[in-house]
């Protein structure tokens, strides 16, 4: 984990969220599912938590040009303002290198924290769906996009399954996909859970807390992706 400042380079409307497009050292970016976060003040009470969505080399090392996803955005976050930022933190995402046919779930809300899975995945010759019902702006061509009432026979079609849910609903999710039939790449799903990350693991404060089998993991540093098989 490290910190570093980093500056708002434009602001920008993606899946139709207010977001910003940032400019920050190369070592602070993280990976499909990990976050950032981020503040005008290196003390503030309530940092915003930062998803990235992609990412392309600016030309001036070590600064990097990457779109976060935050929604909303700060009102207070202005091109050229300097903040303060802390990461990455968490666990992401991990895309099987012999995935060929990915399926990005964006279960509740728009897509964006699921992005930064797309070119990782065309670049290993994958085949994409994304299943949503939240429009969803300027994807690459190759990307087919579902309905959420498709969910099931998607899932049946993939070798690897991404989920983006509220942690309220994921017991909907779960009775929905337990209500289909066996679907094999569930097994290996992952799901990236949201919830209050604002102490980025520094207080153990349990807010973020998400019930698995054993017992219960803290999604600010044991997630906030998981392994579908050990969420309850």
């Amino acid at each position: 984990m490290h910190t570093g400042k980093g500056r708002v380079i434009e602001l920008v409307l993606e899946d139709g969220r207010r977001s910003a497009r940032l400019a920050c050292p190369g070592h602070l970016i993280p990976s499909p599912g990990q976050y950032l976060l981020g503040a005008d003040a290196p003390d503030a009470v309530l940092p915003v938590p930062l998803f990235y969505t992609d990412s392309a080399p600016s030309g001036v090392a070590p600064a990097w040009r990457g779109t976060f996803g935050v929604a909303p955005v700060p009102d207070s976050w202005q091109p050229g303002q300097e903040f303060h930022l802390r990461g990455p933190l968490g666990r992401g995402f991990a895309l099987p290198l012999a995935a060929r046919r990915v399926a990005l779930v964006a279960y509740d809300d728009a897509p964006s924290r699921l992005r930064g899975l797309i070119w990782p995945a065309l670049k290993q010759d994958a085949a994409v769906v994304l299943v949503s019902d939240y429009a969803s702006d300027t994807l690459p061509d190759e990307i087919e996009v579902q309905p959420l009432s498709a969910l099931a026979e998607v899932c049946g079609w993939a070798d690897y399954v991404a989920l983006d849910v509220l942690r309220e609903n994921l017991p909907g999710l779960r009775e929905r996909l337990d209500a289909a039939p066996q679907l094999p790449a569930l097994r290996g799903a992952q799901v990236l859970v949201r919830t209050p990350v604002v102490c980025g693991g520094m207080a153990e404060c349990g807010v973020c807390a998400v019930t698995v089998k054993s017992d219960w993991m803290l999604a600010c540093k044991e997630g906030p992706v998981f392994a579908w098989g050990e969420l309850v």
